[in-house]
């Protein structure tokens, strides 16, 4: 009999509130995420979900992501690395990978799967999670969906350029961003005067 599939939160939908428990390797406590707390405290909630502890790729990910964090927070962005394994897997994993040896996000334990499946990031036939990234504004929205095959490692830089993008144009709604935009650089304004002549308004 197979497994009976859960309905996927695509982006521009709400994201159904959820609560994880996690492991913080700063404090070195086990405790709980709540999107509902993070949409109360209008910040934004990042998860990357991954594979397994103990594997190979994760780790070199969860390294990025721990180099890219104080930059992520500095954004008003709650961080996450999330997997199916538990909250007690999490801990000896970080305390053990010299690779992790850096990461001061929490670390959260979907151990059922059910948030990966939920954002359509869960692969029925292993259990796990794939490699999703999942961008949610503080309204709960969810604003960036990126799923990966497990054989291939993410640049956690381009997460951070899309935060700042997504960042910058939650508090200018009437502006959006070019492709390959950073802080600083020039965005566009769409209406009628702007369509055929991008090029030129981007001179």
């Amino acid at each position: 009999m197979s497994e009976e599939k859960t309905q996927v939160t695509t982006v521009g939908e709400k994201v159904a509130p959820f609560e994880l428990e996690t492991f913080d390797p700063v404090a070195c406590k086990f405790g709980k995420f709540s999107l509902a707390d993070a949409v109360k405290a209008k910040r934004w909630t990042l998860l990357v979900f991954y594979p397994a502890d103990f594997t190979f790729v994760c780790p070199t990910e969860l390294a990025d992501l721990a180099d890219r964090h104080a930059e992520l927070a500095g954004l008003g962005a709650e961080v996450l690395s999330v997997s199916t394994d538990t909250k007690f897997t999490h801990m000896g994993w970080q305390a053990q990978e010299k690779l992790l040896k850096d990461v001061k996000y929490r670390m959260g334990a979907d151990a059922r799967g059910r948030l990966a499946q939920a954002l359509g990031a869960y692969d029925y036939c292993s259990g796990l999670a794939y490699r999703g990234t999942f961008i949610i504004n503080p309204d709960g929205v969810l604003a960036g969906a990126e799923i990966n095959l497990n054989n291939v490692g993410r640049d956690m830089g381009e997460l951070v350029r899309k935060m700042k993008a997504f960042a910058h144009t939650y508090k200018n709604p009437a502006e959006v961003c070019p492709a390959k935009w950073k802080p600083g650089e020039k965005t566009l304004k769409p209406s009628e005067k702007l369509v055929g002549k991008v090029g030129d308004e981007l001179k």
